[in-house]
């Protein structure tokens, strides 16, 4: 009996309109299966079947019978149209760079198959069910990260993924990197030949944006979390003061992420002997401390935005024709532009390399004996001999900087291609690899962070609220406690394998249910 994703919770049933952002992530990251819902394989027949007919009237057809971009007025005969798609994967997967990790590549079969299930493209079943076979059976498609102006779709990535169903390019099968070929028959997959339009519906799409901008998009709505457990640690450490996340102060300037963000600072700190001890022993923090639910509220306001932006692109057509079979009319639009996208993806860049920022501020002020209320320099017991915690806020300030370069946008550029014929482009894949960068140095960042503030805790030698003691335990079980100076680089890589596992978040919200 076929299974349905109500029986099985970990199966995803993709039918063009309702994949959410939780769904790609379990694909991608998780490995879920993935099935068709069948009416979607349905909408698919019934948009071949118009393709077929427009084929026997013999005109010119764009992307159908015609060549493209500013080829488009070369026709070709019905006893080519097949040669014409396969041709076209295979010219233009010209990618280059280093291969996309195989979760990204995960998200972009996905997406593209997803794309094809509302029937607008003029494709046969046969050809989507080939991708989410890929999917199921583990064929990833050694996928170029570079090469793609994100305007007439991603379409050198996207050529790199489709041509190994043609028995080209090549793929990785468990664990192996095979020739096309060979990877579909190792995973016991026949080879496709496409037909008229199909070719040019697996390519005409955002999906290379749209995977990269999923996974980002996960990753920063756990790092808004995390940098709030950061901050509460360090506030903790340096022993601020609570007033300044005072509800009445956050109703007055009433941002939903503002609110959001003293809300959980209040909870995080709740019930702490240290704060309440040192209670009015300053009358103001640092704005790296008080103003932590401004900022770090402005970043979930961002964060917020691009969920609606990608979340309507997950479940859009982004092919070009488009076949609409009521009236067998065929219309060349522009919905493979990344336009929508790349603003959006430049927007989450800038959003999270802000968090970083502020992380690093915290970080400095906790190394700093000048700016660290008693704390000895550089979190050092023994200072001089020792250099203790120096270097961890450099390397900070290192990924800081970079961030700095990377977010400045890719979308305010543009470059015609194609003979001018496609004259304005978005750099959204750009955009998009920026993003995934800046999310990992801001992971490591506030791994930083965290780091340091375990040390001054058990430094300050006070107590904590009991969610941050549990935080701090937590930390101590992969970190221990800084004595003398040792290879910090394992401490490092230790504490930024906990951050990403979710762990601290989950530690958390075990504790606080209404954290969020």
């Amino acid at each position: 009996m076929k299974q349905t994703a109500s029986q099985n919770p970990v199966l995803v049933e993709i039918d063009g309109h309702s994949l959410t952002l939780a769904q790609i992530v379990r694909v991608a990251r998780q490995g879920a299966k993935v099935q068709i819902a069948e009416t979607a394989l349905q909408n698919m027949r019934t948009s071949r079947d118009t393709v077929e007919r427009i084929l026997q009237r013999e005109a010119p057809v764009y992307g159908i019978n015609t060549g493209f971009g500013s080829l488009s007025s070369v026709r070709i005969s019905n006893e080519q149209t097949g040669l014409l798609q396969k041709n076209l994967i295979l010219s233009h997967a010209v990618g280059c760079g280093q291969p996309l990790p195989t979760e990204v590549v995960r998200a972009m079969l996905l997406l593209r198959a997803n794309a094809l299930c509302q029937g607008y493209s003029g494709i046969r079943p046969v050809v989507v069910e080939t991708l989410i076979s890929m999917l199921n059976r583990g064929v990833h498609p050694v996928v170029p990260s570079k090469g793609s102006l994100g305007a007439s779709g991603d379409l050198a990535p996207l050529s790199h993924m489709a041509m190994v169903m043609l028995g080209h390019g090549e793929a990785e099968v468990q664990g192996q990197i095979l020739p096309g070929a060979e990877a579909m028959e190792k995973a016991g997959l026949p080879l496709v030949s496409l037909q008229a339009k199909e070719g040019l519906a697996l390519i005409n799409g955002t999906q290379l944006m749209g995977g990269l901008g999923a996974l980002a998009l996960q990753d920063a709505l756990d790092l808004c979390k995390l940098a709030d457990i950061s901050a509460a640690m360090t506030l903790e450490a340096l022993q601020g003061q609570l007033d300044a996340f005072d509800e009445r102060v956050h109703a007055v300037r009433p941002h939903q992420g503002q609110k959001l963000v003293a809300n959980n600072i209040r909870a995080l700190c709740a019930d702490s002997g240290n704060l309440a001890a040192c209670k009015g022993q300053r009358v103001q923090d640092a704005y790296s401390l008080r103003c932590v639910p401004q900022v770090h509220g402005a970043v979930r306001g961002a964060v917020k935005h691009v969920e609606e932006v990608l979340g309507t692109e997950f479940n859009a057509v982004t092919d070009n024709p488009l076949i609409f079979s009521d009236d067998e009319t065929v219309i060349s639009g522009g919905n493979f532009h990344g336009e929508p996208l790349a603003l959006a993806l430049d927007y989450l860049g800038i959003a999270v390399a802000e968090l970083a920022n502020i992380s690093e501020r915290r970080l400095e002020r906790l190394v700093n004996p000048q700016l660290s209320g008693g704390l000895p320099p550089f979190l050092a017991r023994d200072a001089g001999v020792n250099s203790g915690m120096m270097i961890v806020q450099y390397t900070a300030a290192s990924l800081v900087s970079e961030n700095k370069v990377l977010a400045h946008p890719a979308s305010v550029d543009s470059i015609p291609s194609s003979a001018n014929q496609e004259d304005h482009v978005s750099m959204g894949a750009t955009a998009a690899r920026k993003l995934r960068q800046i999310v990992e140095n801001t992971q490591s960042v506030l791994s930083l962070e965290l780091m340091a503030s375990a040390q001054a805790l058990d430094l300050r030698g006070c107590e904590p609220s009991p969610v941050i003691r549990a935080v701090l335990d937590r930390i101590r079980k992969k970190v221990p406690a800084l004595q003398e100076d040792r290879e910090l680089r394992f401490d490092v890589n230790a504490m930024h394998d906990l951050v990403r596992s979710g762990e601290l978040t989950q530690l958390v919200m075990n504790h606080r249910p209404a954290f969020q």
